[in-house]
Order: structure tokens, then sequence, then C-alpha cells
């Protein structure tokens, strides 16, 4: 209970401490100790805990009332510093502050009721919470390592932006606080104080610059993250009013299953589609890009949208074999099918990342929505793999853009012959997003044998096939056309760019190395975090027990086919390629090398090669309202399906 204490305390307290350091240089040695400490208790936690059974944490009668209490009063200060931030707020954000006012009333009606229900076991610890406790700790902690010298390289560049980092690093382990929270919470009020303290962090980290564009996004962000805690506090109205279910406890939600607990569990469901940025709510994460890398590294990959699925992954028990959690499965599916493709059509680097990232958080809530061990088998080792991975890439394509001056995929041409560190960086998480071993290929393979398993009703389980099927095919056109265009020769060569710096350069090859041993480790991972989770689910009669292992012979003929393409970035750190221009013929008269070429009426013409985006062929827009519109029925469909 103490290291608990310690990992939701200690951030707040870090936080406190980097707002108030007197010097930049003070500033900075805080930030980095403060993030080693956390990476260190997330550790020890995991030690202390390993391949235990799920532990629950009681409080004495009168710290049970103050703890409940804390959480109230908590929520009112998040409430009120919410409302305060709309103060500049135009035109249709003024539903804003009617949302904090509807989402603080239910909640108070839920806390202020005559007899609202108690809380025995306020914490717990279990092995996948452990898993996103070693995500948040390590991956979150890197990115802030990273983010010291990447601010201060930012308001370098951007001297029209004001310099607020004692306030950004402050935000950043605030947010820290509430994620351990939102991981290690049986408290459902506390769960969504935690919830809430997310919303607020993630609208100031986005609107941190100070633009019109970076504070409309903030408020959108905002926005959207408050219809999800609207139903989430509708949700808690109903677990302490019903007749039925009078539970404070989402131990005690998930053990009770049936229709009685669904209804709860679908408004939850709403608020965890906001967080993960799921269609329709994914205009929040795409608006994100105007933040500096590293918020964008930690809303995509370690906090923000990693609360959305946890806590859907968490509540799969209660979806299992339901309508509802079949169409949860479709709005995921909906969701990885349509930003799948619109990701063809990108070209800012950032914004392939981002729909990318919305796209397997949709393969995410499919296996969710479909609550089989094998299929949280294959959830949770794509949240372990996205972040790591998108960590990874968020954080490479941050330094790219520095270095390089753009984001522009068509700017990062050849790469490996200017920074082979970079590229080995970015092919690394590349190759973790879509063809790790362990990852999304497995995943996917077990995903397909799942989703032939499901009856709710005729052809359910084709439909999820197909979804999955059409999807995954953009996700290797986009990956392996980028990194085509970092290992391509280009016709020039390429000015020299200067070197990654120290800490952004740990940052670095530390991701790629989890990178690799996450995917060497695979089955100890899978023994000492996946199989306890999915077995005590199973063991305890709320999913039927299934097989989550795949054959070994399909891992070794897998492991073998891949890990040569996993050495390649190696291949290209540790012998860089030099620049060899090679003439070839260019329909003419060859001028200057291969680089350009004298054509008709002696015209000079410089070579050009671009990548495919097959804008003609993908009209982004139509198929954002498509998805809009479907996930937007869908889920009327499962709330009125639930309570009809």
């Amino acid at each position: 209970m103490l290291l608990i204490a310690f990992l939701i305390g200690f951030p707040a307290l870090a936080a406190l401490a980097v707002a108030f350091a007197p010097t930049p240089s003070l500033r900075s040695q805080l930030v980095r100790w403060s993030a080693v400490v956390l990476a260190a208790v997330s550790a020890a936690l995991a030690a202390v805990y390993f391949r235990s059974e799920p532990q629950f944490f009681s409080l004495g009668e009168g710290a049970g009332h103050l703890l409940d209490l804390a959480f109230m009063i908590g929520g009112l200060v998040v409430a009120a510093v919410l409302l305060f931030s709309c103060r500049r707020v135009k035109g249709k954000e003024w539903a804003i502050p009617a949302l904090i006012v509807v989402q603080t009333s239910l909640m108070l009606v839920a806390e202020l009721g005559p007899a609202h229900p108690v809380v025995e076991n306020p914490f717990y610890v279990d092995s996948f919470s452990i898993l996103m406790v070693l995500i948040i700790g390590l991956v979150g902690g890197l990115i802030t390592l990273y983010a010291i010298r990447y601010m201060r390289d930012y308001h370098a560049h951007a001297h029209e932006v004001a310099d607020r980092q004692p306030a950004f690093f402050a935000v950043v382990f605030l947010f820290f606080t509430a994620m351990f929270g939102i991981v290690l919470t049986n408290h459902i009020t506390g769960l969504f104080f935690f919830w809430e303290v997310t919303t607020f962090c993630s609208f100031w980290l986005i609107s941190y610059s100070g633009t019109e564009e970076a504070i409309r996004n903030g408020y959108r962000a905002l926005a959207l993250n408050l219809i999800g805690g609207v139903c989430f506090a509708a949700a808690i109205v109903w677990m302490t009013y019903s007749p039925d279910l009078r539970t404070w406890e989402l131990d005690a939600l998930i053990a009770n299953g049936g229709a009685v607990a669904l209804i709860p569990a679908a408004l939850i469901a709403v608020a965890g589609l906001t967080k993960a940025a799921q269609m329709p709510f994914h205009s929040w994460l795409l608006g994100a890009m105007v933040a500096p890398t590293p918020v964008s590294a930690l809303l995509h990959s370690s906090t923000m949208v990693k609360a959305g699925v946890f806590v859907l992954v968490k509540l799969a028990p209660v979806y299992h074999g339901t309508v509802a959690g079949l169409l949860l499965a479709l709005i995921g599916g909906v969701t990885f099918l349509a930003t799948s493709l619109i990701a063809v059509n990108q070209r800012n680097a950032k914004l392939v990342l981002a729909y990318s990232t919305i796209a397997n958080l949709g393969l995410i809530v499919m296996c969710a929505g479909v609550g089989t061990t094998v299929t949280l088998w294959a959830a949770i080792l794509l949240i372990l793999f996205h972040a790591v991975a998108k960590a990874l890439l968020f954080l490479s394509v941050g330094s790219t853009e520095h270095l390089v001056g753009s984001r522009d995929i068509e700017d990062m041409e050849g790469l490996v012959y200017r920074s082979p560190v970079l590229a080995m960086t970015l092919m690394v998480g590349m190759l973790g997003m879509f063809l790790a071993p362990f990852g999304m290929l497995i995943s996917k393979y077990t995903c397909f044998k799942a989703f032939l398993t499901v009856e709710v009703f005729p052809g359910g389980g084709i439909l999820l096939l197909a979804i999955l099927a059409f999807g995954s095919a953009p996700t290797l056109f986009f990956w392996t056309k980028w990194m085509g265009k970092l290992a391509a020769m280009p016709r020039r060569d390429q000015p020299s760019i200067g070197a990654i710096p120290g800490e952004e350069a740990f940052a670095l090859l530390v991701l790629a190395a989890m990178t690799y041993v996450s995917c060497a480790l695979f089955p100890v991972v899978d023994w000492a975090f996946i199989h306890p989770f999915t077995q005590d689910l199973a063991m305890a009669g709320l999913i039927p027990v299934g097989d989550d292992t795949t054959p070994w012979e399909t891992v070794l003929m897998m492991t073998l086919m891949l890990g040569g393409l996993f050495l390649l970035p190696l291949v290209f750190w540790l012998r860089p390629p030099r620049f060899a221009p090679v003439s070839g013929y260019l329909s003419g008269a060859n001028v200057d090398g291969s680089a350009s070429y004298r054509g008709a009426m002696g015209a000079e013409r410089e070579v050009a090669a671009r990548g495919y985006y097959l804008t003609t062929l993908i009209d982004e827009q139509r198929l954002t309202r498509s998805g809009v519109l479907a996930a937007g029925a869908l889920i009327i469909a499962m709330l009125a399906g639930t309570f009809a």
C-alpha cells in the first residue's frame, strides 16, 4: 500500500517542487531525478507483486470517509479550475461550461445522497495494472527526460511562445499522478476524479503555445472528453441508487456482470471511447498535434489514450457475449478501418502517427468488446507494443523536425545518410508497430481466430474479421512507404545535420532497446503479466476459459522470418551508409550526375521522386464523415439497447 501511495502522491509533490524551482538548472535536476525515482518505484511495485493474485487494500472506517471527502472536494476543485479555464471560450464552445456543470451536479447527486455505497477496498494491484504502472513509469519517465532538452530547444526556435516550462513540467507530473491513480484505484469516484484530472492536464498541455489554433484545439479536447465525463458521472449515479447494484467498487461492478452491470458499463464505455479518441470523438487527438512533441508522445503512448482502453479492457467481462459488447467492438472496428485508410493520405509525420494511434486503439477496443481470453491477451499485447513503439516514433519525429527543419515525410528521404541513429530509431518504432514478431502480427492472428467464435448475432464475427483484414492492409502500406523514404538514396548529396542532444539520444536509444527487449522477451511478458490476468478472470467465471497461447511452431517461424528485418535498422546504425551518386537513364541527356537531365527543347529538369498518397482514391473528408456517422449510430444503438 505504501508503494501505491507513493506512486500517486510523489508526482504531485514533484509537480509543486518543479513549479516553484528558483532556477532553470535546479528545475531540470528536479525533473530528471523525479522521473528516475518514478521509474524505480514502478519497477519496485512490479517486483513486490510479481505474479501474485490480485491484491486489494482497505482503509479504516474513518480513513475511508476522509478519502471519500477528499475525492469529492478534489472533484469540485477540478470543476472550478475547468470553469475558470473557460473564460476564453467562443461560439459553440459555450457548451463546455454547461457540460462541466452537468457533470459536477451528477457527481454531487451521487456523493451527497442519503446513503452512498461504502468502499471497503479503495486500492488494488493486479498483473494488468502492474504492466500499466511500468508503462507509465518507464515510458513516461523517458518522455519526461527527453522533454528537458527538447523544451529548451523549442523555446529557442519559437520566440513568440511564452516560456512556461515550470508550469509545463508541473502539469506533466500531475498527469502521472492521475494516471497512476486510474490504474491502481478500485474506488469508482476516485477513478472519476483522476479521470477528470487527465482531462484538465491534456487541455492545458494542448493549449501550451497560446496560439489561437492551440487554444481552440485545447477546448475541442476538453469538450469531447467532458461528454465522456458526463456519461461516467451518470454511471456513478446509477451505481449509487440502483436497487440491484449499489457499489462504488470497480471489482464489484465487474463481478456482478449481467444486465444489472451492463448499464453503467455501457455509460463508462462512452467515456473510454472519448479518452481513447475513437470516432466520433477522434478529432481532439488530431488537434493535439499542435502541442510540443513530448506532449504528443505522452497523450498518445503512455497516458491519456491508455486510460480509455485500460478501463475498457478491465470491463471486458461485462461486455462479453452481449449485443452491447459487439456494438462496442464494431465502433472500434469502424475507427480502425477508417483511420487506417486516412493515414495513407498523410505527408505530415505527426498526422500519420496520430491516425495510426487512433487505428491501433480501435483494434484494442474491438478486442475489449469481444472480451474472451484470447482477445484480451491480444489487447494487452497491443497496449504494450503501442506504448513503447509509438513513444519512440513521436520522439524520433520531434528530433527529426528540430534537426531537419520539417516533419514532412518527403523531406526525410535518405535520412540514413544524414543521421543513421535517427533513421534507426524511426525504423525500429515502425517495425515495432506492424512487424514485431510477437506484437501486431501475432495479435492480429489470434484476433482472427477469436472473431470466428463470436455468435452474438449471425455474421457478427465475419463482419469483425472483414474489418480487421481490410484495416490491416493500409497499415502495411503507410509504414513501409515511410521506411522506404528513410532508406532511399537521394538524388543529391544532402547537407549534414547536427548531433542529437544527449538526453534526447538517451531516451531514443533506451526506447529502441525496450522495443527489441519486448519482442525478445515476449514469453516472459505473457507469463508475468498477461496470462495471470486472463486466467484470474477465467477462474472466477467472468469470461470463458480459452486457449490464449500461440503454437510454438508459429512463433518460431515468424521470429525467424522477421528477425532479419529487425536487424536492418541496427545495420544502418552500426555501419552508416555513404552517399554515392549513380548515373541513370533519365529520358534525356543527364546533367550533373543522376540528379537532373536535359529533355525536350533543351530544357533542364531536376528529377523528383515522391511517395504515393492515393489522394484521388481515398477521400479523407468523406471517410471521416462516414466513420463519424457510423460510429455515432453504433454508440446510440449500444446505449439504447442497454437501457431497453
